[in-house]
């Protein structure tokens, strides 16, 4: 169970029981420093939403996880995903370089949001790749926008309370900003224009998932784009919930990759200080889901 409650720190950012040493710990350090990108800001919802462009090609909207930032989620698959497509990656409310709203973080807004950045940036249909948190709100788009979807990728996700064991709402209340994992106080604090924001954020993604309610099963079956559905077998997310998203949803294929949340991506709280692109074993999966005709 220890191991489970370790990997919740990645959706909520901060379990009391999240203290193991790594050896890579207080590092945040990718792959995509040198890898040429475009970088902006769009007045979104009255937030200035900043957002990065790599590559060339069908447009893949790059959605991350809870508490991190576009570096922290998907700093190391970026250059190997960018390299066949155009890769919007956004960060969202009171997250990294993004502003904050007077208003608490919701799944619903955040699609919302990266909707408004989409028809912004005269993005008609993209496909959405989101990780954890990132992957609920994927969900969201594909419930509140289906028009701005072609295919859709959810890592990680969770739509409903019984997709983790019960235990993890009881550390939900519990949290605290010093159990925050290091890795992403440090992503946080290397972006971020004013990084006093943290505790804000980390206290509005807390309280976001203590009030966490099921998405319906009438909504999750009214999405109509062809789903990927991901989760490591050591995940947060349990095996169950993630089968029984794939019932609901009638276009939709599973996989279940050996590791942790997230490690299959490389997200920087799993990274291994000697990894190799090999080890991210969804990407090529991915790829050959977007790239498949319908």
């Amino acid at each position: 169970m220890k191991r489970t409650i370790t990997f919740f720190a990645l959706i909520i950012l901060i379990l009391a029981s999240c203290k193991e040493s790594r050896t890579n710990k207080n590092t945040v350090d990718t792959k995509i420093d040198s890898l040429a990108f475009k970088s902006g800001y769009s007045e979104v919802n009255g937030l200035k939403m900043y957002y990065e462009i790599y590559g060339e090609g069908k447009p893949l909207v790059l959605i991350h996880g809870g508490g991190s930032t576009i570096q922290t989620t998907f700093g190391r698959v970026i250059p190997m995903l960018a390299k066949h497509r155009k890769l919007i990656a956004v960060e969202l409310q009171a997250h990294g370089r993004t502003s904050d709203r007077d208003s608490e973080v919701s799944f619903e807004q955040d699609a919302d949001d990266v909707a408004a950045l989409l028809k912004n940036l005269n993005i008609v249909k993209a496909d959405i790749f989101g990780f954890s948190n990132g992957g609920t709100t994927a969900f969201q788009i594909a419930i509140r926008h289906p028009e701005l979807v072609d295919k859709l990728v959810a890592a990680s996700a969770l739509c409903k309370r019984n997709g983790v064991p019960s235990q993890f709402w009881g550390f939900m209340e519990q949290a605290r900003l010093e159990n925050m994992p290091e890795q992403l106080k440090e992503g946080y604090k290397k972006v971020a224009p004013d990084t006093s924001g943290l505790q804000v954020m980390h206290d509005k993604d807390a309280k976001r998932m203590i009030v966490f309610k099921d998405i319906p099963d009438e909504k999750i079956k009214s999405i109509k784009a062809p789903t990927l559905i991901l989760i490591g077998d050591k995940d947060v997310i349990t095996p169950e919930h993630a089968i029984e998203m794939h019932r609901l949803i009638d276009n939709s294929e599973l996989a279940i990759i050996p590791g942790g949340h997230g490690e299959y991506i490389g997200e920087i709280i799993t990274l291994k200080p000697d990894y190799k692109e090999s080890d991210f074993v969804a990407v090529p999966m991915i790829e050959s889901f977007l790239d498949k005709k319908e």
